[in-house]
């Protein structure tokens, strides 16, 4: 199977069910050296006229190291394989090859890291990027349940470069 590359207005997913519920996985690297991380935060939308996407990761998380560094990412979704998402969310980089511990495939697209696993891959690039700041919680519950350690996420707005469906 391959991927075809689609046109966004042919896109037909529900972001809360495939993003909040399914999960997918944030992806960057180079042909040297790749990392990826399991995420349900993230958002779909148009921004500075612009059709975007938002990814949100932690300060700790060893995937921020490589998106920080490339200009691109991927976003890859899948249907199932929830226990290898599971693992690749909860596993670092930086103590085992967690790719290959779960079996999955790295294959490039536009020279991008994704999986040949993926059903659908979002080849994104950063266009903006800013940490979030506890003063400016309107609902300090938020701050005090989802940053207890101070860890705040950069959030990344991403503009859609092309959309991959497999075949």
């Amino acid at each position: 199977m391959t991927f075809q590359k689609i046109d966004i207005k042919d896109l037909n997913m529900n972001a809360f069910q495939t993003i909040g519920k399914d999960w997918m996985l944030i992806t960057a690297g180079d042909q040297s050296d790749v990392n990826t991380m399991t995420a349900s935060w993230g958002g779909i939308g148009v921004l500075w006229g612009n059709d975007v996407v938002t990814a949100y990761i932690r300060p700790q998380r060893y995937t921020k190291e490589f998106v920080d560094k490339q200009n691109c990412f991927s976003l890859s979704f899948f249907e199932g394989h929830k226990r290898e998402l599971g693992v690749l969310g909860s596993v670092s980089g930086r103590d085992t090859d967690k790719i290959k511990d779960v079996d999955f495939h790295i294959t490039y697209l536009e020279d991008v890291p994704t999986f040949e696993e993926a059903q659908l891959v979002f080849i994104v690039e950063t266009i903006y990027k800013d940490t979030i700041k506890p003063e400016c919680f309107l609902d300090q519950a938020l701050d005090t349940r989802w940053y207890p350690d101070k860890d705040y996420h950069t959030v990344y707005v991403a503009k859609i470069k092309s959309i991959y469906k497999k075949q």
